[in-house]
Order: C-alpha cells, then sequence, then structure tokens
C-alpha cells in the first residue's frame, strides 16, 4: 500500500518506519512548518500544573527553571512522550483530543491546588482555558509557537505523486487539512483523489476536505494509525 504521511518528520519518522517494515511505500509530505515565537519570562514557582497541547509546545518552552515533578497534562501521547524526554515525571495523558484533555484535568487537579500554566500554538481549535476557568480553575496561557502553511513543494516530488497516487493520506488538523486541500488544487490533484482514502482527526478537518471526491473518509484518534490499515 502506498500511504502519504503528512506531519513534520520529527512527529512521524517511528510511524514511517513502522510502515515500512510492514511492506508499505511511504512518502512524506510535511504540510506545515513550525516557528518559535518569543513570550513573556514566566516565574513557575507561580504554577502547580502545566498543559501541553501539542509536542511543539514543550519542544518551544524554556525548561530550565520548572519543577519536573509537577502534574504534567498533554493531549496525547506523542505530547507525553516529548515531554517525558525532557524530564517531566507526573505526566498524564488524553486520547488525543482537547475534549479528552479537558476531562483529563478535571478528574486529575483540584481547581484549589493552584494555578494552571497552559502552553499553546498561535491558533486553537477549542478554548481550553476558557472552559478551565468557568469550572473555576486559575489558569494563565502561553504561546510559544506559530504554524505556517508550506507553499514550495519539490517539483520532482510532485509529479512522482500524480504518476502514483497514495491509497491512503493521514491529516492530522484543521491546519493540516486547510494546507493539504490548497496543495491539492495547486497542483490540479482533484481527479486523481477518487481512489485515495482520507484519514483525518476529527471531523472539522475532514469537512475541509469534503469537496474533494475520495474513495473512503475515515476518522480516527492517534494511535490508531497501524489499526486502521486493515480497514482499507
Amino acid at each position: 500500500m502506498h500511504i502519504l504521511l503528512t506531519r513534520s518528520l520529527e512527529n512521524c519518522s517511528e510511524m514511517i518506519i513502522k510502515f515500512q517494515s510492514l511492506g508499505h511505500q511511504i512518502s512524506h509530505l510535511p504540510l506545515l512548518n513550525v516557528e518559535k515565537l518569543i513570550y513573556d519570562e514566566i516565574d513557575f514557582t507561580d504554577f502547580n500544573g502545566i498543559i501541553f497541547t501539542s509536542a511543539n509546545a514543550v519542544k518551544f518552552l524554556n525548561l530550565t527553571d520548572i519543577n519536573k515533578s509537577i502534574k504534567c497534562f498533554c493531549v496525547g501521547e506523542v505530547t507525553e512522550k516529548k515531554a517525558r524526554s525532557l524530564g517531566f515525571q507526573n505526566t498524564f495523558a488524553a486520547g488525543g483530543n482537547v475534549s479528552n484533555l479537558r476531562e483529563l484535568i478535571i478528574q486529575n487537579y483540584n481547581s484549589s491546588t493552584g494555578q494552571l500554566l497552559y502552553v499553546s500554538g498561535e491558533k486553537i481549535s477549542v478554548n481550553l482555558d476558557q472552559q478551565l476557568l468557568s469550572e473555576g480553575y486559575k489558569i494563565k496561557r502561553i504561546i510559544n509557537y506559530r504554524v505556517n502553511h508550506n507553499k514550495n513543494f519539490d517539483a520532482k516530488f510532485v509529479n512522482e505523486l500524480k504518476k502514483n497516487m497514495p491509497n491512503l493520506v493521514y491529516i492530522y488538523s484543521e491546519n493540516s487539512a486547510n494546507s493539504f486541500l490548497n496543495f491539492i488544487k495547486s497542483h490540479q490533484l482533484e481527479a486523481l483523489c477518487m481512489d485515495t482514502n482520507l484519514m483525518c482527526i476529527g471531523e472539522k478537518a475532514s469537512s475541509i476536505l469534503n469537496e474533494i471526491k475520495w474513495k473512503k473518509i475515515f476518522l480516527f484518534n492517534p494511535g490508531e494509525e497501524e489499526f486502521l490499515l486493515y480497514k482499507i
């Protein structure tokens, strides 16, 4: 099977190796690039818990002065793995979406425990901080990165893709969905997608790509990628 992965190499290298070991052909098209943003200096002693909604949020935070034993809430396993690799010891991972993350925090962190630090990108799909404020939590949001759409793609790669369209594409966010839609249109790939299966995280991402005629559209949660191969 020919599979197209669209995350950064850092976030999908293990999956590339895994899928190749299963005999699949892998193409890699990173749709987004990440830009670190400057943020105000943080006094970590003001916080008794920290929330990360992506691995990038962990990557671009200066962790020199933070107590790595505080409760650390991560949106999913990839984010948790990044946090643990940088020394966080008391981590909790949700099922890859912010709604689950909210419930995880409510179940494992009492609002009276102290203020939470919420670290995220510039654009968010769910106002997690506002939701937690309404539940009585004290929370401060820090924005430490911005996601930009890749616009320049290797012409040779695009031509090879046209000759051998993937059987399966994984899309991990609304941002990625918008970027992939632009990629398809700018390279006149619409008519070539009819035999491709689309895997999207969440209905919002899939709805963006609904105007393209796909063989089938599937919704999935992080960690289900390999399992979904057997549905095709």
